[in-house]
């Protein structure tokens, strides 16, 4: 399938998405977030596949979205249409980890969309903000609710109400990002551990983001028993197996995704 506003490639077990609107700094429109659904489906899909990166270009990760399209909106349509649904969510409802590579600008619907990632790689040169608030409206992709638990209440108040940009190196301080490297060393960062993670079990990866996703939707307790409960449940595979034994005997893990 060809596509009109991302580039969809493959390196080994990495999939790739690369947001290619350059001319509108990568804002996101329906047909963007229609495509990168797709992409993100297909790599969900795809056995050899263990683990996505998504990226933009060296000015943009993506600058927000195509307000174009969203002026003339009303409260009915928004709502009838499901507008911030379906394709907005397709991120964070993948099994598979999602690394957002970050340079440049990650703005409003940008920043969400890095945010719904898990775990961002961010170029010295990357901007996060959430300036909905001067447009007149709020970020509704997720982005009071994921900034405020990335870098608390305070901050986050701080963003959403004046919509001031954060740097690369204040995020992070503030713990949005997982680290931060030279502009041009981006992408080979971001694969190498896209390559790593996808070096690992499958079935143990997807395990493990679901416990640490838990870790932000419940309590300490509760979230204790899921992880007692999934690491109890990984001893019933090939792969436990394997990791196991490759380890007493000193060589590397061939894993199956068994």
């Amino acid at each position: 399938m060809a596509f009109e506003t991302i580039i969809v490639e493959t390196q080994g077990h990495v999939g790739t998405i690369t947001l290619d609107r350059a001319e509108a700094m990568n804002a996101l429109n329906a047909t963007l977030l229609d495509e990168m659904a797709n992409a993100l489906g297909r790599f969900e899909e795809d056995d050899t596949i263990g683990a996505i990166v998504i990226t933009g270009n060296e000015k943009a990760f993506a600058a927000g979205a195509d307000i174009k399209e969203m002026a003339e909106r009303s409260y009915p349509s928004a709502m009838m249409d499901d507008f911030i649904g379906g394709s907005w969510q397709a991120i964070s409802k993948c099994r598979k980890p999602v690394i957002a590579a970050v340079s440049g600008y990650a703005l409003g619907g940008g920043c969400e969309v890095a945010m719904a990632c898990d775990i961002i790689i961010a170029a010295d040169t990357a901007r996060f903000g959430l300036p909905e608030i001067t447009l007149g409206v709020i970020p509704g992709a997720g982005g009071t609710q994921r900034l405020t638990r990335a870098v608390g209440k305070a901050k986050a108040m701080e963003m959403i109400l004046s919509g001031r940009f954060m740097t690369a190196e204040e995020a992070e301080r503030a713990c949005l990002v997982s680290r931060v490297v030279p502009e041009g060393d981006l992408m080979e960062e971001a694969m190498t551990l896209a390559a790593k993670i996808a070096d690992m079990s499958g079935v143990a990866v997807m395990t493990a983001k679901k416990a640490v996703e838990r870790a932000h939707e419940t309590s300490l307790a509760e979230g204790l028993i899921f992880e007692r409960s999934a690491f109890y449940a990984l001893f019933a595979t090939e792969d436990q197996k394997e990791g196991m034994a490759a380890f007493v005997e000193k060589r590397k893990a061939q894993f199956r995704n068994r």
